[in-house]
């Protein structure tokens, strides 16, 4: 028998479960740091926003587009939460823009 250990505990007991184990821990990793990247490229818009920038806001608002899109394709998120969380921007976006017209 196939033994993963975690911390010192046997986690499989035989090899299709280490296997999926295995994967599940990559899987994990590279959806981490997809999220974390989406997280920064959503605190940078947000930055822009309370900044009062909108042309930075504009540039930003179509990277965290296109990253909160690529994410939700992979299912690293939902898609409902990604058009939650696009929605979300879009608004503070508007509200920004329609400040900025009016001033």
């Amino acid at each position: 028998m196939l033994k993963l250990e975690e911390g010192g505990v046997n986690v499989a007991k035989s090899k299709t479960p280490a296997k999926r184990a295995r994967r599940a821990a990559r899987n994990q990793a590279r959806n981490t740091v997809s999220k974390s990247a989406m997280k920064g490229a959503v605190k940078k818009f947000e930055t822009a926003v309370a900044d009062n920038n909108i042309e930075l806001a504009r540039e930003n608002w179509e990277k965290v587009v296109s990253i909160i899109d690529k994410n939700a394709g992979k299912k690293i998120i939902h898609r409902h939460t990604a058009a939650r969380m696009k929605s979300r921007l879009a608004s503070k976006l508007k509200a920004l823009s329609a400040s900025d017209a009016n001033a």
